[in-house]
This record gives C-alpha cells, structure tokens and sequence, in this order.
C-alpha cells in the first residue's frame, strides 16, 4: 500500500489490517510521521514522536511472534498537548509549561498502551484549552486544512486537524464547553463528548474540573466507538468517574435509525445560525427521517440562561486554578488567556454558586425531554470557520463576540454534563466543513454512535479530505 492508502484508512480498518497481517504498524507508523511532517505548516503538532517507529517496530516484532497487545494494536493516534505521557513534554500549549517533562501517564495513555496503540505526537490547543480557536501564541495558530487562512476551532484545534489531514488514525482531545465537538465540525471529522465521569481525567492539566472530559476524535462515529471503549471506564485515581458499567459501543452500532425518536428543542435547535448551517442540519434531520426515525418538538423552559451560566463557570474555576502560576508567571501567558484568567477572579462567589443552581436546573429539564426522546439534534457551531484571528463573527446580520457565539450550542450538555457527539452533515459555499450535534441521555454514548453511524452509512460527509 502506498503512504497515501495507510493513512486514508480509517481507525477500525487500520486495526483490523494489523490484526489479520496485511499491514505493518511499521508501514503504519511511518506513514503517518511522514504525514505529520508533510502537514508542519498547519501548526497541528507541538511535537512529533519520531521515536513511535521504534515502538511500532517492536509491536511487529509482536505480532510476528503471535501476541496482539488488544483492538489498537501497531495503529497511530495523537494526543493533545494538556494529556500527561511518561517521557514527553505536556505544555498545555503555554510557555508557563515549556519545561514540563512528564514522568507519568494519563489513565487514557494507559489504556491506549494497553490495547496496543501508538502515539504519533502531542497536538497544538488553546494555551492551556481557555478558547474557542486555537490561536496559539507559543507554537503558531493551528490552521484549517481545508482553507488555511481560516480556524480549526478549539480548543483541540491540533487534534481535529491531525485526523482530517490524515496525520494519525485518531486522536484524543478534551471537552470543556466543547473543545472535542467544536473541531470536529469545522474539520470535517467526528468527535464524542462523553458523559462527564465515564472517562477519566486523571494526568489530564484541567481547565474547569467540573465540566472538562477526554474525548475521541476520529473519522467516523465507528472509529469513536472503537476508540471510547479502550478509554472509557471507572478510574481509582479519579473520583469523578462513577462504577457505572461500559456499554459496548460496538455491538449495536448498526442497528439503524428506525424508530429513533429524534427532538428538536422549541425555539432553539434551528435557530440563529448561518443558513448554510441551517440547511445542513435540516437536510442530516431529513436523512434520519429517511431512515425510519421520528421527530418531535420538545421544551427547555430555562433554556436561555445557559451561556451566561457556562461563561461564569469557565471563567472561575480556571481563575482558581491558575491563581498562583498567574501572580508568579504572569508575562508567561498569553494575551488573552491572561485576560481571561483576570476576569475570572472578579467574577463574585454568589453568580459562580448561581450558575451552579442553574446547571442543575437546565439537567433536571433536558432529562425530562429525554423521557419522549432518544437524542436531541442541534448544530455543533451555527457558523462555519472564521479568518484566523477574528474575534467576532456574524450571524443573524450582526456581530457577536466568537467566546459566547462558539459555545451557543455545545454549552448545553457540558453544563448538564450530558454525552454529545458531532458528525460531518455538509460544507458551506467556500468548501468548509460543517457538523450536527446530537445530544443524549447520561451514559448513553451508544445511541448516539448508532444514529451517527446510521447517518453516516448513506452519506459520505466524512469520508471527504481535504486537498492539503
């Protein structure tokens, strides 16, 4: 196979090849570091492992001698860069980290490792994942593939660019206010939020420890699944992830979308946005419609309030984590994550615990739509990528600041901390990628991967690449 059939294959199928012999994580490996090189100017990377040859030199050495590690073995995958990994340098994008050599691993590089997975490289972010863009001030803005001069999104801008130009099978990002969805939908890929607590956090630099979650990004919603049952799962080292049993992600992926109950929230799910936007997702609901699925409206009372509540809990609890850093590395951070990390701290106690009172409220509301729905559909972004830099962007004919106009649809399951996945629906006027978020009940990653695989077998959104 040549270097350009090794990386287009997707995540599932590289796995599968390695498994029965018909490809090396060799050739794998070094198809994807040439990749990872071919693609420098995109800023994708902050490093690229080199070295991962030599491991998948000795996963061959493996295979050869009848021992397959698990369901990832010899295959390349990415990590963002606030994900510890014993022996590498973990930034978090900022120059307050520079030095920072890990000398652990995350619970998920853990489990990566145990299922026989290979990390390519650390992917480029927001410093320290605080924004929507990924306009890193340390190692260069991280581009769009599919037009360079615009965003990836963020904060996991280098992951999703990694995966959409064939840099690595697939790669892990965090989730906050939407920093895994986010990028999937303006690169053209899939990415999963999980419900909070189902995958661990621990070895993972935070941004708001309440809402943040390790997500995969990928392909397609197979390749998420495939990668979410590897990491997913009850973690000593993190207190935050309930003995909730893991579900098999893969084991009814393909049931279809016949009797999916499909909601569409009053007022809100299909509106303000770009209309290229709108017409997407209108035509992904037509889609499923085809497939058998049902649509209904359902009602968030409260539903207005949930970008103010989200702004002031990810302005605070990063504000409280960097306090010290902040007074003793001030110059250190950039411009407007220090900015942001100020205005955190003048933030008042009682709209912090408010906005708590909020979330609880906003996740008592969405599990009762939950009771006449399977998942709720929405954009993952109502507009598509902006030009590098911009800080506002404008819908509905009038400019917004990009902050709160970003999370205007992801901010609704990390406040209720509710599994949300987005998938590849279509591309605007210009070519650019634009993505549907489908939103679920707690510890229902299943039915979401399920409709966005039966979504993606009768279209081909995510199959397309870009010209890079």
């Amino acid at each position: 196979m040549t270097v350009r059939d090794l990386v287009e294959l997707e995540l599932h199928e590289a796995a599968h090849q390695v498994a029965v012999g018909e490809v090396s994580p060799v050739d794998l490996v070094q198809a994807s570091l040439e990749r990872a090189h071919a693609i420098e100017d995109t800023n994708a990377f902050i490093s690229i492992l080199d070295d991962a040859l030599e491991v998948a030199e000795a996963s061959a050495a493996m295979l050869r001698a009848g021992y397959r590690i698990g369901p990832l073995h010899g295959v390349p995958i990415a990590l963002k860069d606030n994900i510890n990994m014993r022996g590498t340098l973990t930034t978090a994008g900022s120059a307050v980290l520079e030095n920072n050599r890990s000398d652990h691993d995350a619970t998920v590089v853990s489990k990566l490792r145990a299922a026989g997975a290979i990390v390519v490289g650390k992917t480029n972010m927001h410093e320290f994942a605080w924004g929507g863009t990924s306009a890193n001030p340390n190692h260069g803005f991280v581009k769009n593939p599919w037009d360079m001069t615009r965003m990836p999104a963020g904060s996991s801008g280098g992951s999703g660019v990694a995966v959409a130009s064939r840099a690595c099978q697939a790669a892990l990002g965090t989730d906050t206010g939407g920093s895994v969805r986010l990028p999937a939908a303006v690169n053209g890929i899939t990415g999963l939020r999980p419900t909070i607590g189902r995958v661990s956090n621990a070895g993972v630099i935070p941004l708001a420890w309440s809402m943040d979650t390790v997500g995969p990004m990928a392909r397609s919603a197979r390749d998420c699944a495939l990668l979410l049952s590897v990491i997913a799962g009850h973690d000593a080292q993190d207190p935050g992830t309930p003995a909730v049993a893991v579900g098999d992600y893969l084991g009814g992926i393909d049931a279809g979308a016949h009797g999916l109950r499909i909601g569409l929230i009053t007022d809100y799910s299909l509106h303000h946005m770009q209309p290229p936007v709108e017409k997407a997702i209108r035509e992904a609901i037509d889609v499923l419609v085809d497939l058998g699925a049902v649509v209904k409206e359902v009602g968030i009372e409260d539903i207005e309030g949930n970008i103010s509540a989200q702004l002031t809990v990810e302005a605070v609890e990063p504000s409280t984590y960097h306090q010290r850093n902040l007074r003793l590395h001030r110059d250190k951070y950039g411009d407007d994550v220090r900015l942001l990390l100020q205005a955190g701290e003048l933030i008042p106690a009682v709209h912090y615990v408010q906005a708590q009172r909020y979330r609880a409220l906003l996740r008592q509301q969405m599990l009762a739509a939950f009771e006449q729905v399977d998942v709720i559909i929405c954009p993952t972004l109502p507009f598509t990528a902006t030009p590098l830099g911009e800080t506002l962007v404008n819908i509905d004919g009038s400019d917004e600041e990009m902050l709160s106009a970003i999370m205007q649809f992801t901010g609704l399951p990390s406040l209720t901390g509710l599994p949300a996945l987005s998938a590849p629906c279509g591309f605007d006027h210009q070519g650019l990628p634009i993505g549907v978020q489908m939103i679920g009940r707690p510890f229902a990653e299943a039915a979401l991967l399920r409709a966005a695989t039966a979504f993606q077998s009768v279209t081909d959104h995510h199959r397309q690449s870009p010209s890079l």
